[in-house]
């Protein structure tokens, strides 16, 4: 058996983004500016892995408009104040067409749902200070009124204002720990 090797998000590295349809005529996009990622495999091989787990502080929430932003924090959205994270904990990690799907546990506002999404591993490199890293590009989508994200509103032309599905992008990359 490989030995355990423990992996961490390097944050100046990587990004946690999401994006929303706004008048059902254009695209939000938002981010997580305060989030952690840590991974344990067997060696470097990221389909034995025997831990994914990833959270975010709803407080670090942006989508560049103050105003927006506070009223994602409240208890219309994501309730910051009762639910200051939201979890992800991978299960599997497994080859699917070109790439990988990763099916694991994601938690919003307590509401707990198993969810998939796609990922491409972009391939393990040491970097020009001796670290080991490795790339991924994560994209998935989610209901957000799945969560208990309910909050709606419609134009007086019927027109709804944010919809439901939830576009998920991240661009990561891992750190390689050594013991």
């Amino acid at each position: 058996m490989a030995e355990k090797t423990r992996w961490v998000v390097d944050p100046t590295h990587s990004e946690i983004q999401f994006k929303v349809k706004h008048l059902m005529i254009t695209t939000v996009t938002g981010y997580f500016r305060n989030y952690n990622l840590e991974v344990e495999t067997e060696g470097d091989d990221f389909t034995k892995a025997s831990r994914i787990e990833f959270t975010a502080d709803v407080d670090s929430i942006s989508t560049n408009n103050e105003q927006r932003d506070t009223h994602l924090k409240s208890a219309d959205f994501f309730n910051a104040e009762e639910h200051g994270q939201l979890k992800f904990v991978g299960r599997t990690y497994e080859p699917s067409g070109s790439g990988y799907k990763l099916t694991g546990d994601l938690t919003i506002r307590g509401v707990t749902k198993t969810v998939s999404v796609n990922v491409e591993q972009a391939g393990i490199v040491v970097d020009p200070y001796g670290q080991t890293k490795a790339g991924f590009t994560v994209e998935g989508k989610v209901s957000r009124k799945e969560f208990g994200l309910t909050w709606d509103a419609v134009t007086e032309a019927g027109q709804v204002v944010v919809s439901d599905e939830i576009r998920v992008h991240c661009e990561l990359q891992l750190v390689k720990q050594t013991s």
